[in-house]
């Protein structure tokens, strides 16, 4: 297993250092790091990739300040001018659930057929699952075997796991396999992530490390100074650390994308490419994501060699079993007050609201608080702690409604929630996608409703 290490620190007996002593390294990887270190870096058993063209620089604008659109959700909309909402078809937000006994049923394999390791397979078992999903199903044995893979699922279908155990696999059958590096575009995607990791390798001697926005730079610093198998991160702060000096991607030979289709958007695709500059020794590629954008279609085919397309949907269409509609706001009526008149209702037990912008997610949640409700916010302007505390809060029911803006639609785990309410249309479709996957998880029903003003089109 490859190690990330400190140039200015290294290993030990080759620069004649001692690291400090409160981060020593874990036993039993300290051989497998000087071993790594003075292997030749390109080991693995797979050929090596031809080195690929970087594809043009594009700009963007990430601003998250508030944009006046004439609506204000604390009034009526009498008078305003009425803006389109992001170019969607209202009638994209309309669609009845499929009843239960018409969705199709795909066969997969128990977890007992696949060529696991026999420590893998009784965790798993330990873990109550028995068979495997539609994605994982045909993940898995790919991803085994050295394949770049492009995969494409609903969120909660089980994507993780399909490219975490080939991962662990590895290591299990080869501990001085190279580490791997998972890169995500939320912290709390991140944390999910490193979780499953920790639950899938319970008792089997593997470690990770997460390294996210919101947490001390000098913590994560001292953390890299121990040994790991998977590191998982934004990219913001792994190029931080590598700018420091303090990570190494040279010895990694397994990159993931997951989102892959926000990871490769213009908020994060300069950032990705650094990472992948710096990876040259990168031997395998996993992809996944609930949604497709065609106009990546051309740098993922620079990204992937070969790969195995594993396409459990179609990357565009929603899920059949939510059922979706629009709340029309006509002239005159006062678009937080309907909203109240929702959250009042019974069947309204679990909720996420979203907004476009960070400071009108402020607002509304002020607004509910004051109201009587039991709400909480995440955002990117929140720290770590405070989203924690948020998410924590609202999955154990201790609020009802949790208020975001798309930092909330991208992997979160939180099952039960009855309703997602987009109190602001999307600025794309796929984002609607992932917004309104938050709900009718794991085959449950759900309901999505969006908020529209002017003539429904």
């Amino acid at each position: 297993m490859s190690q990330p290490f400190s140039s200015a620190t290294g290993p030990p007996d080759l620069l004649g250092s001692v690291p400090d002593p409160s981060c020593r390294t874990r036993p039993g990887l300290r051989r497998l790091i000087l071993s790594s270190f003075m292997k030749n870096e390109s080991t693995s058993r797979f050929k090596r990739k031809p080195s690929r063209s970087s594809a043009p620089h594009s700009g963007g604008n990430n601003s998250g300040r508030p944009q006046r659109d004439g609506s204000r959700f604390g009034g009526t909309s009498r008078g305003k001018k009425f803006k389109k909402s992001a170019e969607i078809p209202h009638h994209k937000f309309i669609q009845a659930a499929l009843p239960k006994q018409e969705e199709a049923t795909i066969e997969t394999r128990a977890y007992s057929e696949l060529d696991l390791h026999p420590a893998l397979q009784k965790v798993i078992a330990g873990k109550g699952y028995t068979h495997t999903t539609p994605i994982q199903d045909q993940a898995i044995e790919p991803g085994m075997a050295g394949r770049d893979i492009l995969g494409i699922a609903q969120t909660g279908t089980g994507k993780t796991a399909a490219f975490l155990i080939p991962m662990i696999q590895m290591w299990l059958h080869d501990p001085d396999f190279p580490s791997a590096l998972v890169t995500v575009p939320t912290r709390e995607l991140a944390l999910q992530v490193e979780d499953e990791f920790r639950s899938l390798t319970k008792g089997l001697n593997m470690y990770s490390a997460t390294f996210i926005g919101g947490g001390s730079v000098n913590a994560d610093m001292r953390k890299l100074q121990q040994g790991h198998h998977l590191i998982v991160g934004t990219p913001g702060r792994l190029l931080d650390l590598t700018q420091r000096r303090a990570l190494n991607l040279r010895p990694f030979t397994t990159l993931v994308l997951d989102e892959f289709d926000r990871m490769l958007d213009m908020g994060f695709i300069h950032d990705v490419k650094k990472i992948i500059e710096l990876m040259p020794n990168r031997h395998q590629t996993m992809l996944f994501s609930a949604t497709i954008d065609k106009g990546q279609e051309q740098y993922i085919q620079e990204l992937l060699n070969d790969p195995v397309t594993v396409q459990v949907h179609s990357g565009n269409q929603t899920a059949e079993h939510i059922e979706q509609d629009v709340i029309r706001i006509e002239p005159g009526m006062d678009k937080f007050e309907t909203l109240e008149s929702l959250l009042h209702k019974p069947e309204f037990e679990k909720v996420l609201v979203f907004l476009e912008t960070k400071h009108r997610v402020d607002k509304l949640t002020t607004k509910l608080v004051r109201s009587g409700f039991k709400a909480q916010q995440i955002h990117g302007n929140k720290s770590q702690s405070q989203r924690q505390r948020a998410l924590e809060s609202f999955r154990s029911g201790r609020s009802s409604i949790l208020v975001a803006t798309d930092v909330a639609a991208r992997g979160l785990d939180i099952s039960d929630v009855t309703h997602v309410i987009n109190f602001e249309t999307p600025k794309t479709f796929d984002s609607y996608i992932h917004r309104i996957g938050r709900t009718g998880r794991a085959g449950k029903p759900g309901k999505a409703f969006t908020f529209v003003e002017g003539v429904v089109n």
